[in-house]
């Protein structure tokens, strides 16, 4: 049987959000049913229509999406970032012109999530079968973005591409989509090469 506990806990299950969150959230649908039913349709809509660009890994309604298309970008820069949500936030900047490569997360053992499962092999590929010159490894600066950093830059080792890392002015355990624009900005523009 359904009742308002299976609203409250599909809504817990999204991250940030606890069961007192859910039941006010799930209190605000029902009260406001043309809001939930415009909410619920978004949503489908956005899941249906939304997908994965096969070069980048960005989300996109276009294959290839919007940036691996454009002709204006520099195709001899590729910034690896973990995901979506931290090539927003170096866009915003705007001072990266480069090409992307988002990862799909980092590794982190104790989650099972080891190399495997990241889109590393099609980092390599891309690699591989383009003319970058520089690979700036922008990975978040906390425990697990560090170790993901340590292993691509020694795989990537093999190739005769300029190894850059993403500045400090992050704080350690911080995250690239939280950090101001003018930080984010000048922790690009001051990158350090390995």
């Amino acid at each position: 049987m359904f009742d308002l506990n299976n609203l409250i806990n599909a809504l817990s299950s999204l991250p940030g959000i606890g069961k007192k969150s859910a039941s006010r959230i799930s209190q605000f649908l029902l009260k406001n049913k043309q809001n939930a039913i415009e909410i619920a349709n978004t949503i489908k809509i956005t899941v249906e229509t939304i997908f994965f660009c096969s070069i980048c890994g960005n989300f996109t309604t276009t294959e290839p999406c919007d940036l691996c298309s454009a002709a204006d970008r520099d195709d001899s820069m590729l910034c690896v970032i973990e995901d979506s949500r931290d090539l927003q936030a170096i866009e915003e900047t705007g001072y990266y012109k480069g090409r992307y490569h988002i990862l799909m997360g980092y590794i982190n053992p104790l989650e099972g999530v080891g190399p495997e499962k990241l889109r590393i092999k099609e980092l390599l590929k891309r690699i591989e079968t383009s003319s970058f010159s520089e690979i700036l490894i922008a990975t978040n600066p906390t425990t697990e973005g560090e170790a993901t950093f340590l292993y691509l830059t020694n795989i990537l080792s093999r190739y005769n591409i300029k190894i850059s890392r993403i500045a400090t002015g992050i704080p350690m355990g911080g995250s690239l989509e939280y950090a101001d624009k003018l930080t984010l900005g000048k922790a690009i523009q001051r990158k350090h090469y390995l």
